[in-house]
């Protein structure tokens, strides 16, 4: 009931021991997060203690304690050691090429970087990196991705919504909490924040096809924003290869022309990018848009309640 990430699913904190991995860690243990292990080259050989408090929507069945984390010097010993698939990255954006490369040379299934403010250079880098050598990303610039009551990897907050039927993929992280609330009494598979920088790991497009073969999803909630083609692109395949229902919101209908907004590939030239113009591309796939976030989820409720075994 989920993709990408599951509750079997080692995870390895690369920047754990700073103050932004240590407190997200610790929430992500709360969370019921599989963590086995930090990476630090400087504090290799030593351990982190976290006195962990349970947190999200089954918080009340489990039970805290504290939980010791060793710390290894690179992700390829911290792998070995513990067998951990997954890593996800909070370090400053000078050395995010060098642990994402790092991350996919140990060959891990997936990598999730939080970081923002990396240069778009070193971003098409490590994105070139993983691609060939087969390396699931997500971000950067993104909350991460959280599958409900088994695992959350990055900041979402894990307390919002439970398990349930529905996939959710967004470019932005505020609009995905709100997604996850509007439609917490439904549930969710899995929420995917994908970043919203001009080079990005894990597209609309790829969380669209995982979705569409996940037996456990029966519809899709697609959040995007001006800036780009990818919510064109992403028309394209739903026209193409999508069975199930997908819902659109679009960010950014009163945003200027040419002017860069939040995400660095937020920017708009004519109607190339513009919030209409994607909402037309979606609308003419059958996707229906929402004006606003609540209207998006409203039409995500009356479209399951129309399905056959709906409550």
């Amino acid at each position: 009931m989920s993709i990408f990430l599951t509750k079997d699913s080692k995870v390895i904190v690369q920047g754990m021991t700073g103050s932004e991995g240590s407190k997200h860690t610790k929430r992500m243990l709360g969370a019921g997060t599989n963590i086995v292990a930090g990476v630090n080259p400087r504090k290799a050989g030593t351990e982190v203690e976290y006195d962990v408090v349970p947190i999200g929507w089954d918080a009340e069945h489990r039970t805290g304690g504290t939980v010791t984390i060793p710390v290894y010097g690179t992700v390829a010993e911290a792998k070995a050691a513990t067998g951990a698939t997954v890593s996800v990255i909070f370090v400053p954006p000078a050395f995010a090429k060098s642990a994402a490369m790092e991350a996919v040379d140990a060959k891990l299934d997936l990598v999730v970087t939080i970081t923002e403010g990396i240069p778009v250079a070193d971003a098409a880098a490590f994105f070139t990196y993983a691609q060939e050598r087969g390396v699931r990303l997500i971000g950067p610039n993104c909350p991460g991705i959280i599958t409900p009551g088994q695992s959350n990897v990055g900041i979402t907050p894990p307390d919002i919504t439970g398990p349930g039927r529905i996939g959710l993929v967004s470019k932005s992280g505020t609009l995905t909490y709100q997604m996850m609330y509007e439609l917490s009494d439904i549930g969710f598979s899995t929420c995917i924040g994908i970043g919203g920088d001009p080079v990005i790991g894990t597209t609309h497009i790829d969380a669209l096809r995982a979705f569409e073969e996940d037996p456990e999803t029966d519809l899709v909630v697609m959040i995007g924003e001006i800036g780009g083609d990818a919510e064109e692109r992403a028309a394209t395949f739903i026209k193409e290869h999508m069975t199930k229902p997908v819902v659109g919101y679009v960010a950014g209908f009163t945003a200027p022309e040419g002017k860069t907004m939040g995400h660095a590939g937020a920017i708009v030239s004519g109607s190339a990018g513009t919030a209409a113009a994607k909402k037309q591309a979606l609308e003419a796939v059958g996707v229906r848009v929402g004006k606003t976030p609540s209207q998006t989820a409203q039409i995500a409720r009356e479209i399951l309640r129309g399905a056959p075994g709906a409550r």
